[in-house]
Parts: structure tokens; sequence; C-alpha cells
């Protein structure tokens, strides 16, 4: 059953517009077509005698809504026993009244839009007539139709209307909703589609209590197969229809206390499924997916928990909430106006306290006058004699701050010569790094040359065998000669690929001496700057003395390593093997 004071607005709405001439009061011939059209819409017998009977002490003229307010309450909402369509009801009341106060022609918002809108006014407002609603509800009503629409709350454009609002009266009435709405003030560049859209989806979570919608996967109870349906959750309910227009109701899950919600494994090739336990029935529910199965879960979790605090809607406690906070907030601020009214009089008191004290203040200020008129005197004398003393501490001080600038200075100097030689410190330490770097490098391009110079020895043995083995070949007998020429001349093909490697390898080799060469010459610049940054530190304090490597002569470089052999018995050794050569070429 719907709470009588929301029925009582949308009827209030219907006498204020049966009011013509803005007296405040409404013929009983418009009454009794009103009352007759209220029992018809409520399915209430409509007894016809009864305002005749009601009002029959009073036949001077028209009633005000105070004078009709028994009878309505009496013979017409105390008699409501049934479930009717509170849609159609507000439906009536909003025809008898959207004419006369507003034309939807010239807004975004059509005459239904108009009418939700209508609807959320007379949940939104304050139970006090007339009605209005507060500068909060307008705004909970507006950030929720944003945010049903997908565009951003802006809090400045809202703070800048509310400034207009408080400028005229803090509150709207429900035509004046319609209009803020219609105009697109809050909902600039959305089209008359999408509005229309945010403003049904609001009208269904808060007139219709739809908490959550959407399509599911349901069970059958006989044929045990699976059917997509529409499910409408509300707060004692889970509605599912065949689609989402609402218009072919397929069942309803009464949601009660004892009632449970679980969740279920995956079977039957279905997923995301959960189960609602009822008290006759279990209805096995899949979702399309995790996030939406968490969703209803929690929805349906929700909607149990409130039945069993004996709690209404979501919405409608939260409304209730804020209305407490508000009423909190009033009692506040007239509990603070008291006390700024009690502080004001004990303020005045204060004044007139402090004004006497003032008088008290100023005959002790002339006896002060006269007392420091003495004092100065005496002040005059002594300043003279402390006057010369003074003038000897300022030459005293003087002389002593002339001393304190001369240490200081010399502390600078200092200072400055000691930042000289750090900085000198960190240039010969880079130095003597870029030393260290060069002679690594040296090792390295030795360890290089050396490796060179062994494949170079190795190669020159493999063709002194291959030479060995050619002469060997031609000191056999002339049968064989001709079986050996093939023999020979693989064996001059693989001399020559030898000698091409060795020909790359001593291109390596020179290479390597290159590079070898300009390492000793990297070595020998790093060892001149050491030695300069050397004769530098030396000449400025002596305090740091460089070590440099000692010289080396020119080393000979051989086949068989670096200083392997002396002169003489290098030239021993190219003889024989030029002999050597010679031989065999003779052979040949």
């Amino acid at each position: 059953m719907w709470l009588r004071d929301e029925l009582l607005k949308s009827i209030w709405h219907a006498f204020t517009a049966l009011d013509v001439d803005q007296r405040g009061k409404v013929s009983k011939s418009q009454l009794k077509v009103l009352s007759h059209s209220l029992c018809t819409v409520m399915k209430i017998p409509h007894d016809p005698v009864a305002l005749e009977e009601h009002f029959k002490d009073d036949n001077e003229g028209p009633l005000s809504n105070q004078g009709y307010m028994p009878y309505l309450n009496r013979f017409i909402l105390d008699k409501v026993q049934e479930e009717f369509d509170v849609l159609e009801f507000n439906k009536m009341c909003w025809t008898l009244c959207y004419k006369k106060n507003i034309c939807t022609k010239h807004l975004l918002v059509s005459d239904d839009d108009a009418f939700k809108v209508w609807c959320i006014f007379n949940f939104l407002s304050e139970d006090n007539y007339p009605l209005v609603i507060v500068t909060e509800e307008i705004e909970y009503f507006l950030r929720k139709l944003m945010e049903t629409m997908g565009s951003g709350w802006s809090e400045e454009k809202f703070a800048d209307y509310k400034l207009q609002l408080n400028t005229k009266k803090n509150c709207l009435s429900a035509w004046e909703l319609i209009e803020l709405v219609g105009m697109g003030y809050f909902s600039k560049g959305m089209n008359h589609q999408t509005l229309s859209m945010g403003i049904t989806e609001v009208f269904q979570e808060l007139i219709l209590d739809v908490l959550k919608q959407g399509y599911m996967m349901k069970k059958g109870h006989r044929r045990k197969n699976w059917t997509e349906r529409w499910f409408v959750l509300r707060p004692n309910s889970l509605s599912y229809y065949v689609c989402e227009d609402l218009v072919e109701k397929k069942g309803d899950i009464i949601l009660e206390r004892t009632c449970c919600v679980e969740s279920l494994p995956d079977k039957e090739g279905k997923k995301c499924l959960f189960i609602i336990k009822c008290t006759d029935k279990s209805f096995e529910i899949s979702a399309s997916d995790k996030k939406k199965k968490q969703e209803w879960l929690q929805a349906i979790q929700t909607c149990i928990q409130l039945l069993r605090l004996g709690l209404s809607s979501p919405h409608r406690e939260a409304r209730l909430r804020r209305r407490e906070l508000r009423q909190r907030q009033q009692a506040e601020e007239d509990d603070l106006a008291e006390r700024m009214k009690q502080l004001q009089v004990a303020n005045e008191n204060k004044q007139r306290q402090l004004e006497g004290m003032r008088k008290k203040i100023e005959e002790a200020a002339a006896k002060a006058t006269m007392e420091e008129h003495r004092r100065k005197e005496t002040q005059l004398d002594l300043q003279d004699r402390y006057r010369l003393d003074l003038e000897r501490e300022k030459m005293v001080r003087q002389q002593m701050e002339e001393q304190v600038a001369q240490k200081s200075c010399e502390l600078e100097q200092y200072l400055q010569r000691v930042r000289e030689l750090e900085d000198m410190y960190h240039r010969l330490e880079e130095a003597l790094e870029d030393e260290r770097q060069a002679t690594q490098d040296e090792e390295a391009m030795h360890k290089l040359q050396a490796r060179l110079l062994e494949e170079e020895v190795a190669k020159r043995a493999e063709l002194e065998q291959i030479h060995l083995q050619q002469q060997r070949a031609l000191s056999q007998t002339e049968a064989e000669k001709q079986e050996l020429v093939a023999e020979q001349r693989a064996k001059e093909r693989d001399l020559q690929a030898a000698m091409l490697q060795l020909e790359s390898l001593e291109k390596e080799r020179h290479g390597a001496l290159e590079q070898y060469e300009k390492v000793s010459r990297k070595l020998e610049r790093a060892a001149n700057k050491t030695k300069t940054w050397k004769n530098k530190v030396a000449k400025h304090e002596g305090l740091v003395r460089l070590i440099q490597p000692g010289d080396k002569g020119p080393q000979r470089i051989t086949n068989w390593g670096p200083a392997s052999f002396t002169d003489a018995e290098l030239e021993l050794r190219k003889k024989s093997w030029q002999e050597s050569k010679n031989q065999g070429a003779q052979a040949q």
C-alpha cells in the first residue's frame, strides 16, 4: 500500500487545478467529479450522497482544501483495501492539472516525460503545502539524471543556479522543476531522446521501485529448459517478462524474509548460475557474465535484508534520512540563532561594562601622564650620562669590527686557496684515471698481438709440414710420378690457400701493430698530461707526487712473439728458412 501522504500530494495538485479563481476554494460540483474519479481509479464504491451529507451544514459556497480533507480521508482514503494501479491514479490527477499550469511545446520534454518529472517531484517534495522541492532534493534529482544520461555533473553550474535560487525562495514548484529540466540548462548537448531515456530510468528507479533490470536465462520448472527473460527487481519481488517492453508478464518471484540467494557452480553448459530459494520453490537463473551475476546477487540480497529489517525501498529510506538530516540541520540553525541572540545580549552588557572601565582608564591615564612627565625629566638626566658611556663603547666596537673584517678577509683567501687545491687534485685524479685506462688498452693490444703471432706460427708450421711432404713425394720412383702429380697439384692449391691465409694474418698483424701504436701514443699523451699536472702541483704546494711508468725501449716483434730472439739469432733463422725453401724449389 502506498503511503497516504504521497497520494494526498497528487490529489492536492488536482484540487488546486480546479481552483480557477485562485481563491483557495472549489465548488461542490467539481469536487463531486473529482471524488468520483478518485473512487473509480482506486477501486472504491462511490457514494454520491456522502458528499452532500458530509457538507449539509456548509451550503454557503465553495469548499477549501482544509474543508475537503476530512471527507477525503473518511470516505475515500480510509476505504482503500486492495491494490490499485497507482500509475493510473497519478495519470488521472496529472490530466486534471497539467494543462492549466504548463505547456511542453517549447520544452525538450514530451507530455509523458513531464508527467514522470511531476511524479518524481511528488516523491521528493516536502510534506508541507503548498508543495515545493528544496535545493538538496533538486541537486539529488539532477545529479541522478545526469548519471543516467552518462553526462558529467557540473558543481560550478549548479552552484551558480543555487545562488540564483537563493535570491528568490530557495525552492521550486512542480511546474518550475519541469521547466528547469525541459529547458536543458543542465543537459546542454543532449538530444531529446537521451533526455527522455534518462527521465524514464530515474522514474522507474524512484517511483516504480525498479532497483535493477536486464536479460537473464531462467530454468523452467516443468520442461527444465532455459529461456531468456527480462527481469525486473523491486523491493519485494523479482518479475520476469518476455521482453523489455513489459507487455507480456510471465511470472513473479515473491521475495520474503525466509528467502535466500546463493551462487551455483557451472552445469548443463550454463555459466554464471545462481539460485533463489523461496518457501515453496527455487529458481535457477543464469547471468550473462560474472560481473552481472555479482550485481544481481548483491541487489537481491539487499532486498531480502531490507525485508528482514522491516524497511521499505532503499530510495524511500534514503529520502527519509535526507529529511531527518535537514530537520537536524534546521534545529541546529535555530539553536545557533538562539545562541547568537544570547551572545548579542551578553555583548551589550559587556559593552556597558567596557564603557565604565574606559572612564576609569581615562582618569588613570591623566594620573599616569603626570607621573610620566616627572619620569621623563629624571630620564633625561640619565640619558646624558649614558650617552657618554655609549660613545666610548661605540669606538671600542668599531675597532673590534675592523679586526673581525680583516680576519674574515684572511679566512676567505685561505678558503679560496683550499678550493683551488681541491680542484687541482680532482683534475690530477682524472689524469691518473686516463693513464690507467691507456695502460689497460696497451695490455689488451699486447694480448691480441700475441694471439695473432701464435696463429701465424701455427700456419707456418703447417706450411713447412706440407713442404716436407712434397719433398718426400718427389724422392719416390718415377713410376709413381704420374700418380703423385695430381696429389701435388692439390697440395699446391692447399699451399696457395694457406699462403692467402698467411697474408690475411699478416694484414691482421699489421692492423694490430697500428692499434698498438695508437694505444702507445695515447699512453704517452696520458703520461705527458700526468707529468704536466705533477709539475703544476709541485710548483703550487708540493702536496702530490706522481708515480709514472718506466721508459720502455722499442721491442722487436717476430712470429714467435715480442723479444723472443736476439738480432743475430733472428738472422740465422731467416737464412736457414730461405735455404730450405730454395732446396724445395729445386727438387720440384
